[in-house]
């Protein structure tokens, strides 16, 4: 699988820029970034690139592709759906979990394609360069192909998480031949290496007692990964009702850095200090905790542990949008809220968990989320011509309070253009959006009859 046929890698050199490297040298302004072949080839004040095409960016931010780092793409088709089942007279407010694994189970592989495209052209267009795929409902072979084809024909960067089905029994293992095999054929599927394979595990499962999943299960699940040699994510500590699951996996050996625990919002001070001992990566999703009652995010006491943490939309089922801007504005407000300091998470800090520190939370460090030459061509330019921009004062705290995701003007991944003047050019977002009502009907149907 490769990217769509209409797409190819650019010669730009983006010109005069106020460049927010996110790396060690710092701020450019006024500056260039020359990329050729995928690859940032300089950066710096008044390159000089004959043959490459310009791209005017005065009075502009030129900053990193924004890096989200858990996200079930395929249930952006039950956007607004998470109070519940649909009825005769509304959501039967059965809530997120009950409503995610009811309509998932008459999900077609057709239905996941066009689910993870809708959120693929959504991330385009919100200037996320790299998504994680945090696939749970995985049916089959074909739904996994499925949402790997949307990924692949979107053009951005990512790891694809192959989980268990939404619904899975908690007493039976998730398919590992299935998932041996699709590891062994992986160079098929990412002939250009911007998609990476991982596994979704489902750890000790629910916090509710019914849905615990055995130790030899999950230790077993968890196993079979690592002898395939793939990063690990688990939903960690969200609940109240979950808090111990990382005091469980320390003591069961399994916590390592490629195992990124998400959420943590009722994780203990000594769980978090595990966590940082075994240097395991983490990410935060501060609109879905809140909306689902997870609590605050506890972003400050993640980072004060030494912690990499990224940032994550999670779910639109629940947050309504993948608005990586309003993300990084929420974590920002619910730290220095927490602490009764204004200062207690600076702005570009937080700008840092949605590049940089995004990036190495998924193993992707040294291949994007900062401007450096050598590094893979994931950037963003953004406007200040709207009026909730309009200067560059502080841009870094600009894009963390400031910015929306129409202020992005263009979007670059691995090299090729996703958006260009405002508009997602990767993707035909009116077909997209016909398909994802079609198929949405189609599942709603099937779980009405």
């Amino acid at each position: 699988m490769t990217s769509t046929a209409s797409m190819s890698r650019v010669n730009l050199l983006i010109r005069g820029g106020y460049v927010l490297t996110m790396d060690a040298a710092g701020d450019i302004p006024g500056g260039d970034v020359h990329i050729r072949d995928g690859v940032i080839q300089a950066i710096g004040i008044n390159l000089d690139a004959p043959d490459a095409q310009p791209v005017e960016a005065s009075g502009k931010i030129v900053a990193p592709g924004l890096v989200d780092t858990h996200w079930h793409l395929w249930n952006a088709l039950l956007r607004g759906m998470s109070d519940g089942l649909p009825s005769a007279d509304g959501p039967d407010r059965s809530g997120y979990f009950t409503a995610c694994a009811g309509l998932g189970r008459h999900f077609l592989p057709d239905d996941t394609y066009a689910g993870t495209r809708l959120a693929a052209a959504e991330a385009i267009d919100a200037g996320i360069t790299t998504v994680h795929d945090w696939a749970h409902n995985v049916r089959g072979r074909e739904w996994a192909e499925a949402g790997l084809r949307a990924l692949a024909e979107s053009g951005l960067r990512a790891r694809f998480s192959y989980g268990y089905r939404a619904g899975h029994p908690n007493d039976r293992l998730m398919d590992l031949d299935d998932l041996a095999e699709f590891a062994s054929r992986w160079h098929a599927y990412s002939t250009d290496g911007r998609i990476h394979l991982g596994v979704a595990w489902r750890g000790t499962g629910g916090s509710n007692p019914a849905m615990r999943v055995p130790r030899r299960l999950y230790e077993t699940e968890i196993m079979a990964a690592r002898d395939l040699g793939l990063p690990v994510s688990v939903h960690a500590c969200g609940p109240a009702a979950a808090a111990g699951q990382v005091r469980t996996y320390a003591e069961c050996g399994l916590l390592g850095p490629d195992l990124q625990l998400v959420h943590l919002n009722n994780a203990s001070a000594a769980e978090i200090a595990l966590a940082a001992q075994a240097r395991a990566p983490v990410s935060v999703s501060p609109w879905t905790e809140l909306q689902i009652g997870y609590g605050q995010p506890v972003t400050g006491e993640l980072l004060a542990a030494g912690l990499t943490v990224g940032l994550s939309v999670d779910t639109t089922m629940l947050s309504g949008n993948a608005d990586m801007f309003a993300i990084m504005k929420a974590v920002h407000a619910c730290a220095n809220g927490q602490a009764r300091h204004e200062f207690a998470l600076r702005a570009r800090d937080v700008l840092r968990l949605a590049t940089i520190d995004g990036a190495r939370s998924l193993g992707l460090g040294a291949v994007t989320g900062s401007l450096a030459v050598g590094k893979r061509a994931d950037l963003i330019v953004v406007s200040a011509d709207a009026p909730n921009l309009g200067v560059l004062t502080d841009p870094a705290r600009l894009l963390v309070t400031a910015a929306s995701p129409r202020d992005v003007e263009l979007v670059i991944a691995d090299g090729q253009i996703l958006k260009r003047d405002g508009r997602v050019t990767a993707l035909d977002v009116p077909a997209v959006t016909r398909a994802a009502r079609m198929a949405l009907d189609g599942v709603v149907a099937r779980a009405a009859g």
